[in-house]
């Protein structure tokens, strides 16, 4: 894996989701260089 250690960059947000917390979607170019946190959780 460190192979790819700083070669891969994450991709955009799609456009059609939805946000919370904020007044609109956000970019990656926004976020560079701040600490994020992604929550992700499934209903089974």
């Amino acid at each position: 894996m460190n192979e790819y250690r700083g070669k891969v960059n994450a991709p955009e947000f799609p456009s059609h989701l939805a946000w919370l917390n904020t007044e609109r979607p956000l970019t990656m170019a926004e976020l560079r260089g701040k600490i994020v946190m992604l929550e992700f959780w499934t209903f089974c």
